[in-house]
């Protein structure tokens, strides 16, 4: 327990100072995110600030598998998924990155990680465990891919992309302790201490951005966490579904509003729910603040209530309800 409160701490450390020596350097070299139209920001910002986020991950991945909590099989997904994703997020963060080989990276990322965890793990539907067979290879990987983007689509207002990860890995750990399972609460632990070492300087009004190094990290490893632990306990894949229920609700709906409208999804746009919400509310720290109250006072009661009596079916439909209320009313995939 000590081993671990001190690799928290120093987590939480590198985390704060590298996002602060990002800062620095991003200043220096002049790269910043310039607001345009399709911006929700009015005053260049520092960007790529998400890197601390990575490092500080990385590099205590290996003190997790030397201290015994995760596999090396583990270790190899993330670690390994985790640095394709970044590094091909840090070269668009310093010059533009083609879609198609972002998208390429991407897939390679998740398919190396999809071969570490062995494939995706039994999903319990109902009273029984379907296997996914030949099917989890592609499913696996349209999955992680999405959750990767998706983070990206939602990282458009100051804070947002870092509370959702940091409340709802907290809100895994606290559900993990209900269960008993403390070994799986580590690594969404640790995922937390090193967002809110970067959090301290993102947070509305941000100092510096997360920029696409962090976010497409962020995405790839809420992604992988739900599958890693789903191969203890089949159900904590639903849990994370849950927990993730604001920003998997609105970037679904959004996309698929733009695609009826028949607009081309992949073009950066200000049609979210969040950033609507944003300039009603003419400001990010209201949405992003209202974004971690959904979480830690609706979805954590409704994730525990599914972790503890194994209602899924009838909590999961409970969860997101509000939350597509949320997103129509909010105009979700409109123009402005």
């Amino acid at each position: 327990m000590l081993t671990l409160l001190y690799l928290v701490t120093a987590v939480f450390c590198v985390s704060w100072s590298g996002t602060w020596l990002v800062r620095r350097y991003a200043l220096k070299r002049s790269i910043l995110d310039i607001p345009n139209q399709r911006s929700s920001h009015a005053v260049p910002t520092p960007r790529g600030g998400g890197v601390a986020i990575v490092l500080s991950f990385i590099v205590a991945l290996p003190v997790v598998f030397w201290g015994g909590w995760i596999d090396d099989n583990a270790a190899l997904a993330l670690g390994g998924a985790g640095c394709m994703v970044a590094f091909i997020g840090f070269l668009d963060d310093h010059r533009h990155v083609p879609a198609r080989w972002r998208l390429l990276v991407h897939a390679v990322a998740a398919s190396w990680a999809l071969y570490w965890l062995g494939g995706l793990p039994a999903t319990p539907i109902g009273d029984t465990l379907f296997q996914w067979g030949w099917l989890g290879l592609p499913i696996g990987l349209l999955y992680l891919v999405w959750m990767l983007n998706l983070y990206n689509f939602m990282d458009g207002i100051d804070g947002i992309a870092g509370v959702e990860a940091l409340t709802s890995s907290i809100s895994v750990v606290l559900i993990c302790g209900l269960l008993g399972r403390w070994q799986e609460a580590v690594l969404p632990l640790l995922l937390a201490v090193s967002v809110a070492g970067f959090l301290f300087w993102n947070f509305p009004p941000a100092k510096i951005f997360m920029g696409d190094a962090g976010s497409g990290f962020l995405g790839l490893l809420v992604g992988l966490l739900s599958l890693q632990m789903a191969w203890v306990d089949p159900q904590l894949v639903w849990i994370w579904l849950i927990l993730l229920g604001v920003f998997l609700v609105d970037a679904s709906v959004t996309l698929l509003r733009r695609l009826v409208r028949g607009v081309r999804v992949y073009e950066a746009h200000r049609e979210h729910a969040y950033q609507h919400a944003s300039r009603r509310f003419k400001g990010h720290r209201p949405v992003t603040l209202a974004v971690a109250m959904i979480n830690l006072f609706w979805l954590l009661p409704l994730a525990s209530w599914a972790a503890l009596k194994g209602d899924i079916w009838l909590v999961l439909p409970l969860a997101y309800a509000p939350l597509i209320w949320l997103a129509f009313k909010y105009h979700a995939g409109l123009a402005e």
